[in-house]
Order: C-alpha cells, then sequence, then structure tokens
C-alpha cells in the first residue's frame, strides 16, 4: 500500500516531465520513424499547427527531378529563394535525396495540396507527378519546386529537420551547427 501510494503521490510529477500539448503545438521538435514509410508513400505529421508532408521518393521519382524535362517548368529550379534551409538547397531539397520533408501550405493562398505523384492522369499527360493545389492550380514537382505560370510565386518550404538515428527523423530541430530558423523562411 505504501509503494502504491508513494507511486501516485510522485505520478504528477513524472507526468509534468513530458512536454504539454500546447509545448508541442508552440514549436517543439517532433520525432517521426521514416523506416515505415515505404517508396512512393507520404505521410503527413503536424508541426507548429502546419502539416508536414514526409515523403518517401523512389529512384524514378529522384531521377525525374534532375532532367530538363522537369527542371524546364519551374520557376525556382535551384532553390534560391529563401524558401528552406542552406542544407536543403540543392536538387533534392533534403538531407537525404530519398526523404522530402515540406510544409504542406500552397504559397498561393495557404491551402494544402495534394500528392498527385504518378504522371499523366487527370492533370494532362504533360503532368511529370508532383503536388497540385485544387484550390487554384498551383502546381509543385516532388522537390516541392514551383512550376512557372502557376499562382503560387515561391517553392513549398522546407522546415528545419535532421536525423537523430539513420531512421529517426527530428522535424523542428537542425542538424548540429546549424542556426536555420522557420522565420527566416520567405513565404508560409
Amino acid at each position: 500500500m505504501g509503494a502504491i501510494g508513494t507511486v501516485s503521490a510522485l505520478w504528477p510529477f513524472f507526468a509534468s516531465l513530458s512536454p504539454a500539448r500546447d509545448t508541442i503545438a508552440a514549436g517543439a521538435p517532433i520525432d517521426v520513424d521514416v523506416s515505415t514509410i515505404k517508396p512512393g508513400q507520404q505521410i503527413t505529421v503536424v508541426w507548429r499547427g502546419h502539416p508536414i508532408f514526409i515523403l518517401h521518393r523512389t529512384p524514378d521519382e529522384l531521377k525525374m527531378l534532375q532532367e530538363a524535362k522537369d527542371t524546364g517548368l519551374l520557376r525556382d529550379p535551384d532553390s534560391q529563394q529563401p524558401q528552406q534551409p542552406s542544407y536543403a538547397a540543392n536538387w533534392h531539397r533534403s538531407l537525404k535525396p530519398e526523404h522530402l520533408v515540406l510544409i504542406g501550405v500552397c504559397t498561393h493562398l495557404g491551402c494544402i495540396p495534394r500528392l498527385e505523384a504518378a504522371p499523366g492522369g487527370d492533370l494532362g499527360a504533360n503532368w511529370p507527378g508532383g503536388y497540385f493545389c485544387p484550390c487554384h492550380g498551383s502546381k509543385y514537382d516532388l522537390a516541392g519546386r514551383v512550376f512557372n505560370g502557376v499562382p503560387a510565386p515561391l517553392n513549398l518550404p522546407v522546415p528545419p529537420y535532421n536525423y537523430i538515428k539513420d531512421n529517426l527523423m527530428r522535424v523542428g530541430e537542425n542538424p548540429p551547427g546549424i542556426n536555420f530558423e522557420i522565420s527566416e523562411i520567405e513565404q508560409i
């Protein structure tokens, strides 16, 4: 009985050591096991009230991102606009090419684009695959880079993130030695 009483008395103290929901919503990093995401699959988590898309790209999708038939369609193919940390300002816009991490908010009016990874389909024979925002027709490739001639002015933002283990990603925290804040993104 004494042990049960002691545990009951100490339980509120131990429970207080975990971050509260409002703290997490305010920006505490979240951990995501990416080992369960199959190639071609995307999951969505929430960080700071934003949907975070984590896409496991296939080798064919990665190859397509480097081809002129994709990059020739893009407004900012080299990610020159400040929509990502320096470690994601590359052709695949990520730390590891196979895993894309984006804030899933269209840079036009803040709608949520949907993944339309398969080429062609309802979006026409020239659609190479990527993200489509049905609200006003903005399109992004599978690196979140915005197409020319659509309402969205900028690439989809990349949040701060890193890998704390090979398959464990932490969204909301940069790799060691990098200082990037979400406030540095031009537009969310």
